[in-house]
């Protein structure tokens, strides 16, 4: 086990340092000129060339990938421009637009990217594996049909359609919760939970029909298994027959599912947060992307890469647990 996440976590390192490559180049490739955008209206050649050499953007290619990660870890030393400090590690760049640290933009959205994600996927995982297994073992009753009806109902819905009428119904109709915006947790927890309810329902709901679809379908070609013909005519009971054998040998490709899905959730649900306002990581990168601010999507995608990789990495090492017959080395 040790030397198999050890493997993984080399892989992942490598992966990592080659989407920081990707990522880096593609950052200099968008035409864009950063000491324009931050030397505003008194912009003449030499303040810009002043700024340009101050961010180090005058250096060879090499030399600012070489310091843009050395900053991650030691921090950077720039020059002075207005407005614009030495960086303490870890060193993300500065906003071109705000002159702000990007790793404060990405402390302060982190959390509620967060938040929503993991109550989003509690919501999801609940439901849709719930119905799916329900399904499966009531096929053809009236609850299965009403199932399949309702996952491709979900599954053919964009969610943002589903939030605004989350939010009409609810927010302005019924005027049950107030309109979303987001709270800390530890500065009031009721706030939080009000904020979050909405999106955790949108996002849940839409993203638990394909788990009822593909925990039912797994669900149903694991108890046609001869090993489950077996655990029944031993005279096993029904629990512990669809419980303890048919669902975990069932339960690896939702697994893996669900590894991908929140890997990529966690680097930002863009729609999401930009529907119900949550300041997240999608919105931050979506707000960044017409300004060309590229230091901030530069972040948010290596945040994102790295959550996805390691979201791999731990579905990798749970097969272990979930099937013996997998063998890690």
């Amino acid at each position: 086990m040790l030397r198999f996440i050890i493997k993984r976590s080399l892989i992942a390192f490598v992966t990592l340092f080659a989407i920081s490559v990707i990522t880096f180049l593609v950052f200099f490739a968008v035409p864009s000129d950063p000491a324009q955008a931050m030397c505003s209206k008194d912009c003449t050649p030499q303040r810009i060339q002043a700024i340009n050499h101050a961010l180090g953007m005058d250096k060879p290619l090499v030399t600012q990938y070489i310091e843009f990660h050395k900053g991650i870890f030691v921090g950077r030393q720039f020059g002075d421009p207005p407005n614009i400090d030495n960086c303490p590690a870890p060193c993300l760049g500065f906003s071109f637009r705000t002159r702000e640290p990007v790793f404060n933009i990405i402390k302060r959205a982190l959390p509620v990217t967060l938040s929503l994600v993991v109550g989003g996927a509690i919501v999801w995982l609940t439901i849709g594996i719930s119905m799916g297994m329900i399904s499966a073992l009531r096929r053809g009753s009236p609850f299965d049909k009403f199932a399949i009806g309702l996952s491709l109902v979900g599954a053919s819905m964009p969610i943002y359609f589903f939030a605004m009428i989350l939010m009409l119904l609810f927010v302005f109709g019924l005027k049950l919760l107030p309109f979303p915006s987001y709270t800390a947790l530890t500065e009031n927890p009721l706030k939080w939970f009000q904020a979050l309810l909405l999106p955790w329902i949108a996002l849940g709901l839409i993203n638990s029909a394909q788990y009822a679809r593909l925990s039912r379908s797994q669900m149903l070609e694991t108890l046609s298994e001869d090993f489950i013909r077996t655990a029944r005519a031993i005279g096993l009971p029904k629990r512990t027959v669809h419980l303890r054998h048919a669902f975990r040998a069932s339960s690896a490709p939702i697994v893996t599912q669900a590894g991908i899905d929140i890997g990529v959730a966690l680097g930002g649900v863009v729609i999401t947060e930009t529907v119900f306002g949550m300041p997240g990581l999608g919105k931050a990168a979506v707000d960044a992307v017409p300004s060309l601010n590229l230091p901030i999507v530069m972040a948010t995608v290596l945040i994102a890469a790295f959550f996805v990789v390691v979201a791999n990495t731990v579905v990798d090492v749970l097969y272990a647990v979930i099937d013996p017959r997998v063998k890690l080395s």
